[in-house]
């Protein structure tokens, strides 16, 4: 058995979760999903970030201390995880001591090593950001980004790490490992942000204007910095669990590979002599209806709420089938509800309601045995396999929204075959040859759902229960052996019926909010 480790960036508490949380703990969990179907032994991390200026500013401004402000934020991310589904092994903050021991040994060491230095800084600040800028990160005319908020110009001594050391290194490293970065184009953006000097990384605060971190060990008159701090939860959850480190996957919004991820991250670990993570995935972003959410202007989707009200793999399904891993993508309702009533209300909702309806109406509510395959049938089974393996090869290359259209290819041939072999038409014959073709398109339709469940469980796991449940029957362990076609429902007893997926009116009131 392989270990795979796959982590989520860790999210900063100082707002509650959006949409884009969602999609990335989403994503991550259908990878650790399909890999625990592999064989794989998968530990799933994924956390919460809590130090750092935004956060004691926040906390001062209510009145209560930061951990408490962390304490309560902490929770909300936390809570969302089961409303998706998502089935994490572990969940890390930043304040454990677990944590915090970790950060404080490797800062230890790279100091001993001669690795982090003492000097003086003066330039600017952005406190939203919570880094040092340089002119490079002004504006054509001067002014500075809306993403560094409020500016202002500063002189103080700090505790800096030999970042521009490295860089050479990591130049070479990322040309002999091309597929470190998927997809490969953010891979050339980081090479094509190395093309400039790098500088030594800033990895502390004075205590005297910041005091919610955690302080250096060679030095308590200074907190680390965020990013030095908040990158080591990846190591420090799993440092005491043997085999689990270096991490397969993380999976990080683009908007943090470079340079947190792709060189902060892979410098450190260089310098502190662990090993790389054998891969950073880097996905897009989603807006709503072609603009930037924004809880300010009222742009925004709450995931909690949004699945309370159309189901937790309504909205797993969706990230999925809709944004190409690595792109960006949008979110409208329309888009939602067409894709909604044709992929899972019309085409696979449908297949199961005829599979028990017919196979309650004709077979006494137990799946036959399948004689004599025809033309159709072996075209279905034929279109299965060419599906299973062109599956597999897209789920290795994380092209999932392509692997769900084949996979819904494959229900819609489906569906198509019963029209072909009208059971309805077949039930009312008194013919003996009629009778068999109708067992063997009775069984023949339950095998089909079957299997497209087994492709579909990853993406949305309660519903393929619930199909698995409808169909009488418990799917093996051995995932392999699950997706070969065979007559293992025979003798099964289905459900009267069931509702998957209530179709979306047009007029109804369910319609996506902004």
């Amino acid at each position: 058995m392989n270990n795979f480790y796959i982590t989520t960036a860790i999210d900063y508490v100082n707002g509650s979760p959006h949409l884009g949380h969602a999609y990335e703990k989403v994503l991550t969990d259908v990878i650790a999903r399909i890999r625990r179907m592999m064989g794989d032994k998968v530990h799933f991390l994924t956390g919460v970030d809590e130090h750092g200026q935004k956060v004691q500013q926040t906390a001062r401004k209510r009145g209560i201390p930061p951990q408490q402000f962390c304490d309560e934020i902490s929770a909300e991310f936390r809570a969302l995880l089961p409303k998706l589904n998502v089935a994490n092994d572990d969940f890390i903050r930043t304040t454990e001591e677990r944590h915090k021991r970790v950060v404080r040994d490797i800062l230890q060491q790279l100091f001993d090593k001669g690795e982090i230095y003492k000097a003086e800084y003066q330039g600017y600040y952005s406190t939203r950001q919570e880094q040092f800028l340089q002119e490079k990160d002004r504006n054509p005319d001067g002014t500075w980004p809306e993403l560094f908020g409020e500016v202002t110009e500063i002189t103080e001594s700090n505790y800096f790490f030999k970042l521009r050391s490295y860089q050479a290194w990591l130049v070479q490293f990322l040309t002999e490992n091309e597929n470190f970065v998927f997809p490969k184009f953010r891979q050339k953006q980081v090479l094509e942000f190395l093309k400039e000097p790098l500088n030594d990384l800033c990895i502390s605060r004075p205590r005297e204007r910041l005091e919610w971190g955690i302080p250096l060990p060679f030095d308590e008159d200074f907190v680390t910095y965020v990013w030095f701090d908040a990158l080591t939860n990846y190591y420090s959850a799993v440092v005491d669990q043997p085999g689990v480190w270096p991490a397969d996957w993380h999976v990080i919004g683009k908007d943090i590979l470079v340079p947190p991820h792709a060189v902060y991250w892979t410098i450190m670990l260089k310098a502190a002599g662990l090993p790389l993570p054998k891969g950073i995935i880097a996905h897009g972003w989603w807006s709503f209806k072609g603009a930037k959410m924004s809880k300010s202007t009222g742009n925004v989707i709450e995931p909690g709420a949004f699945v309370a009200e159309y189901g937790t793999d309504a909205l797993r399904y969706f990230f999925l089938r809709e944004m190409s891993v690595g792109q960006d993508s949008d979110f409208t309702d329309l888009q939602f509800q067409a894709r909604y009533n044709a992929d899972l209300a019309n085409n696979l909702g449908n297949l199961l309601n005829r599979t028990l309806n017919m196979t309650n109406r004709f077979a006494g509510g137990v799946v036959p045995a399948a004689g004599a395959a025809g033309e159709p049938e072996a075209e279905l089974r034929a279109l299965w396999e060419q599906t299973r393996a062109e599956v597999l090869k897209l789920w290795d290359g994380f092209q999932f929204h392509i692997a769900l259209e084949r996979t819904m290819a494959f229900v819609t041939a489906t569906n198509a075959y019963v029209e072909k072999r009208a059971p309805w038409k077949l039930g009312k014959s008194i013919e003996a040859s009629d009778r068999a073709l109708l067992e063997t398109s009775l069984a023949t339709m339950a095998e089909s759902l079957r299997l497209a469940a087994a492709l579909l469980g990853p993406f949305i796991p309660g519903t393929v229960d619930k199909i698995h449940g409808a169909l009488g029957r418990t799917p093996a362990t051995d995932w392999t052996k699950e997706c070969q076609w065979g007559g293992c429902l025979q003798g099964a007893k289905v459900a009267p019926s069931l509702v998957l997926f209530p179709r979306i009116q047009a007029d109804d009131k369910a319609a996506v909010k902004s």
